[in-house]
């Protein structure tokens, strides 16, 4: 699942993670993501950091015992990004623009064994 607010880049990941393997779901905020009450947890969750409304990292501390991997994505590289992510839990961070095999390898890292079936 990828939540990004920027539906351009929110295309493009879905595309490219579609090619790879991946059913895909775009939520354009974490709200957006927490209504839509998806009763699987997902693989992987794709997040950028900065959403409208709640941050990526504050959204993905929430998530509780339902919280999947997740590669956060971000175009505002500072030390407080960093620290957020690492504070919420996230272990990869990947900053824009990046390459595509950067992702798909975030993803395996943090999500490892390929695509779900």
């Amino acid at each position: 699942m990828i939540v990004e607010d920027d539906a351009g880049m929110g295309r493009a990941l879905q595309r490219l993670l579609r090619v790879s393997g991946f059913d895909i779901l775009l939520f354009g905020s974490a709200e957006a993501y927490s209504h839509a009450n998806c009763m699987r947890v997902p693989y992987c969750l794709v997040l950028d950091v900065q959403l409208p409304g709640i941050s990526g990292p504050r959204f993905y501390e929430q998530l509780g015992y339902r919280r999947p991997p997740a590669v956060f994505i971000t175009s505002h590289d500072n030390p407080e990004t960093r620290s957020a992510v690492a504070c919420a839990g996230g272990l990869e961070l990947l900053i824009k623009p990046f390459v595509a095999k950067d992702l798909l390898d975030a993803i395996s890292r943090v999500a490892p064994g390929g695509p779900p079936p």
